[in-house]
């Protein structure tokens, strides 16, 4: 798996200036973390985003969205989009993610070991 940097960069676009926002490698490509939550990924495979359960039947009727299988199992909440996706297709695919994310409580960064 190798990382799609146009995705990537339109993902860092629509996230710039949301405080509490890190990236860490993951799935292939970069994750997107929000409060210690994961908000989106995007590899070569497309955008990953996580819109919760309540919020995956209204994005699923959207262009390029299917549910996000590992392994052969569907993960609840998570949507895969495919296809070419533009600065302003990310941005609103974002915001939605953003809105459940942001609902989740903040999870702690790990303190990093010491050599």
């Amino acid at each position: 798996m190798a990382i799609d940097e146009k995705l990537t960069q339109h993902v860092r676009a629509a996230l710039a200036g949301v405080e509490r926002v890190h990236e860490v490698k993951m799935f292939g490509g970069i994750g997107f973390m929000l409060n210690g939550n994961m908000i989106a990924a995007a590899s070569d495979r497309g955008l990953l985003v996580r819109v919760g359960e309540v919020g995956a039947p209204e994005a699923l009727t959207r262009p390029g969205a299917q549910p996000m299988s590992m392994n052969g199992r569907i993960m609840k909440g998570y949507i895969r989009i495919s296809g070419t996706l533009d600065a302003r297709s990310v941005k609103s695919w974002l915001r939605l993610a953003r809105a459940f994310v942001e609902t989740l409580p903040a999870k702690k960064r790990p303190a990093k070991k010491k050599p």
